[in-house]
């Protein structure tokens, strides 16, 4: 029985672990376009743009407890913003890194999960994103992130389990083009809505407060991570 459960477990391994073959290029070219399609129009976005925003409390909340913070909760709200509790020190290292994670994290999983497809290894894409999914499910401290958290980790879950071999493919490089250009418009969006004299207390603002460096400097991180993980990102992606 042991054996058996060895082999079983090695074979899991060698699936995961190994690589499949690349989808034809018109794959690529539409799940492009399927990306462009939900992240450009204003009312797409609106209901797309929750999925950035788990990816940005996400990174919020990974890059908390690698720091040595004690990550305490996670919120995702209606209107597509959200919230990361974490507690330690106020001021320090940590508290920046966590602070800067958010408006990163999306393009920066986007150009992690391009590298990863770029190699081939697609159902290792699908199965690191939905353990992240599951881990974050944990975290969460209302219905409307749950409900969130749970839509999506099962989509992952389904497409993983369920779905060909091309069904997968196309799903894994749907999501990495849309984490590609929809890691770019937040952004740009916080920096118009603050030159409007709003969100007083974004990422950006504390950050500037954390590190005594002007707003508009992070802004250009935040551009320039964003700008680099989609021109990085779609060339492997485009490499057939």
């Amino acid at each position: 029985m042991d054996s058996t459960a060895t082999a079983s477990l090695a074979s899991l391994w060698d699936e995961v672990s190994g690589t499949q073959p690349d989808p034809d290029l018109w794959v690529v070219i539409a799940t492009l376009g399927a990306a462009l399609a939900v992240v450009v129009p204003h009312p797409l976005w609106r209901i797309s743009r929750n999925a950035i925003t788990i990816a940005h409390e996400g990174g919020h909340g990974l890059v908390a407890l690698l720091t040595g913070r004690t990550l305490t909760g996670i919120r995702l709200h209606s209107d597509t913003s959200g919230l990361t509790v974490s507690r330690g020190k106020p001021h320090g290292i940590g508290m920046i890194l966590t602070a800067a994670a958010g408006y990163t994290a999306p393009p920066l999983l986007g150009l992690g999960g391009a590298s990863l497809l770029g190699s081939g290894r697609i159902t290792l894409l699908l199965w690191l994103a939905t353990a992240l999914l599951l881990a974050m499910l944990v975290m969460i401290r209302n219905a409307y992130g749950a409900l969130t958290m749970l839509v999506t980790g099962g989509l992952f879950v389904l497409v993983s389990w369920l779905a060909g071999p091309q069904v997968q493919a196309a799903f894994a490089y749907a999501v990495v083009w849309f984490l590609l250009i929809g890691g770019v418009r937040p952004a740009f969006e916080l920096q118009a809505k603050r030159a409007r004299g709003g969100a007083g207390d974004s990422d950006a603002d504390q950050l500037s407060r954390l590190t005594h460096v002007p707003a508009g400097l992070w802004f250009f991180l935040f551009h320039a991570v964003s700008l680099c993980s989609l021109i990085g990102g779609g060339r492997w992606l485009l490499e057939m």
